[in-house]
């Protein structure tokens, strides 16, 4: 899949297929939708019941997104949760949301995914690595502080 343009989030990209889908122009298995969001099932899924959820204007990721749009896209990832581990009888569930192409975001709307997760389904977790040292640990901790 190309990556899309940015545009003016007002209006839509005409390149977005998220956009393209809110209008109506490509098809989907939308799940639920309100004035703010829509969700609808993820065409490449994990597993069965892996939905998107994004909002209807378009933004290109979490740092475009006002925080009203991430409210509203957030409560509602708590609603679909619910009834996807329910329709799946799925053990857990993971949300995920992949910000700029080295992430592996490949549509460039925001979007959170809602993955249904089974006990025994052989995926795993981001690898994980211990600090090096406590220095590092509070270098790192450091920095981020002032950079906020």
């Amino acid at each position: 899949m190309a990556a899309v343009k940015n545009s003016n989030p007002k209006t839509g990209s005409a390149d977005c297929i998220f956009c393209k889908i809110v209008e109506g122009g490509l098809s989907a298995y939308r799940v639920y939708e309100d004035g703010n969001v829509l969700a609808f099932l993820d065409i490449f899924p994990i597993h069965p019941g892996h939905t998107l959820i994004i909002p209807k204007k378009h933004y290109a990721n979490i740092f475009d997104t006002p925080e009203s749009d991430l409210q509203s896209i957030i409560a509602v990832a708590k609603k679909i949760s619910l009834a996807v581990m329910r329709a799946t009888k799925a053990d857990a569930i993971n949300i995920g949301m992949n910000n700029k192409p080295a992430s592996g975001q490949v549509v460039m709307h925001t979007h959170l995914h809602v993955i249904p997760r089974f006990k025994d389904d052989g995926l795993k977790t981001w690898p994980q690595r211990p600090y090096g040292s406590d220095a590092e640990k509070a270098k790192t901790a450091e920095t981020i502080k002032a950079c906020l």
